[in-house]
C-alpha cells in the first residue's frame, strides 16, 4: 500500500524532484545572467522558499499582503507583491509590512493605484519600491502601451514615498519576442525623459526555458516550476518524471466496469482544466482518465486500461495545476525514495487578502 501511515486524500511531495527542479532553473538563470525571484503562491511554504534562496534566488514574490506577512514573520526581507494594492485597509497593512521588511516592493498599472500608495507612504518615513506593470499580451493587468509605461514611470518619480524600480510583466507563454520589443520601446521612452530603470521583471513557468530569448529581462518570477504539474508537461516545460506533487487518494468504489471512484474530488484536486482532458493524470495508469469531480468524489475512467484497481487501493494523481492544490490542504507530506520523511503545515494557505 502506498504510504499506509497517511490518511487520504492528501498531498505527497517528492522532495528530491523539488530540489532538482529548483536547482535546474537556478543554473539556467545563472548561465544567462537572470535573477530568480520565485513566486511562493505555488507552495506557500517558508521551508521551500528558503531552499530557493539557498541556491541563489534574489528574493521572493507574493501575490497578496497576507502571504507576504507570513513570509516576513518567517524572516524573509526582500519581498515583491506583484498585485495592485487598492483600499485603505490594505494600504495600512502594506505600510505595516514595509516597516518590517528590508526591501519591500509592489506593482502598479494606473495613476489611481500610485496615488493611493503615495498617500499611504508619503509621511511614513518609509520608501516603497514600485514596478510599473505592463500588459505585453496576456490580457490581464498592466498598462497597454510603452508610452503609458513611460508616463506612469514618470509619475512614480514625482510622488513622495515611492521609488521607481523598473518594469514588470506577466506575459503570454512563449511570447519572449514581444516582451523584448515592449520593454525595449518603454526603456527608450523612459531614457528620453531621463528616467533610469533597474529591473525588467518577467515570469511564467510554461516558457521558463526560453527566458533568455528576451535578453532585456534581468529578473524572472516563477512559481509552478518548484512542483511542476500536468499542464506544464503539456506546455513543454518539463517531463512527467519532473512532477513532484501528487494527490494520494483511495479507491472507495468500483460500481461498474471501468468506472473507479476515489475520495479526491474538487476539494482535493483543482477543477482547473487548463486545456487538459480531465482533471489530472493517474500515476502508473497512462490510459486512465480523471473524467469528472464532485466535491468529495473523483470519477475515473479506466475503460482503456488493461488492469483495474480494487476498493481500498491507493492511487497518486498529478493535478492539472499544482498551485490551487496547495491551497486546498492544511499540510503536505514530503517523501524521499518512496518513504515519508516529514510533514509541514501550509503556512500561507488561505491568505487571499
Amino acid at each position: 500500500m502506498l504510504y499506509p501511515e497517511l490518511d487520504t486524500p492528501c498531498v505527497v511531495i517528492d522532495e528530491a524532484k523539488v530540489d532538482a527542479n529548483i536547482e535546474a532553473f537556478q543554473r539556467y538563470c545563472d548561465l544567462h545572467g537572470i535573477q530568480v525571484r520565485p513566486h511562493i503562491k505555488t507552495h506557500k511554504l517558508p521551508y521551500l522558499a528558503q531552499k530557493q534562496l539557498d541556491v541563489g534566488a534574489k528574493g521572493i514574490t507574493c501575490q497578496k499582503i497576507g502571504e507576504a506577512k507570513v513570509f516576513a514573520d518567517a524572516g524573509f526581507d526582500d519581498i515583491l507583491i506583484s498585485y495592485n494594492i487598492v483600499g485603505a485597509a490594505k494600504l495600512e497593512r502594506l505600510r505595516a509590512l514595509a516597516a518590517r521588511v528590508r526591501s519591500p516592493a509592489v506593482v502598479a498599472d494606473s495613476a489611481a493605484v500610485l496615488d493611493g500608495l503615495s498617500a499611504a507612504f508619503a509621511d511614513s518615513g518609509l520608501s516603497l519600491d514600485v514596478l510599473v506593470e505592463c500588459d505585453t499580451g496576456a490580457g490581464r493587468c498592466g498598462v497597454q502601451s510603452p508610452e503609458q509605461a513611460a508616463e506612469l514611470a514618470a509619475r512614480v518619480q514625482q510622488l513622495p514615498g515611492l521609488r521607481l524600480r523598473g518594469l514588470m510583466t506577466y506575459p503570454a507563454a512563449y511570447n519572449e519576442a514581444r516582451v523584448q520589443q515592449w520593454f525595449s520601446e518603454a526603456t527608450a521612452l523612459c531614457e528620453a525623459r531621463g528616467i533610469e530603470l533597474e529591473v525588467f521583471s518577467s515570469g511564467g513557468t510554461p516558457s521558463m526555458w526560453h527566458a533568455h530569448e528576451a535578453p532585456v529581462v534581468n529578473e524572472y518570477r516563477i512559481g509552478t516550476y518548484v512542483y511542476q504539474d500536468r499542464s506544464q508537461v503539456a506546455a513543454g516545460a518539463c517531463g512527467e518524471d519532473d512532477c513532484a506533487l501528487a494527490v494520494l487518494t483511495t479507491v472507495i468504489s468500483v460500481p461498474a466496469p471501468g468506472r473507479v471512484i476515489v475520495d479526491a474530488g474538487s476539494k482535493a484536486l483543482t477543477s482547473d482544466l487548463l486545456g487538459q482532458d480531465g482533471y489530472g493524470q493517474v500515476v502508473g495508469y497512462p490510459a486512465a482518465r480523471v473524467r469528472s469531480l464532485s466535491e468529495e468524489h473523483g470519477i475515473l475512467d479506466f475503460g482503456a486500461c488493461a488492469s483495474l484497481p480494487v476498493v481500498g487501493d491507493r492511487l497518486l494523481i498529478v493535478p492539472n495545476h499544482a498551485c490551487p492544490v496547495s491551497n486546498l490542504f492544511d499540510e503536505v507530506h514530503f517523501c524521499r525514495d518512496g518513504k515519508l520523511s516529514h510533514s509541514r503545515q501550509v503556512d500561507a494557505r488561505g491568505k487571499v487578502r
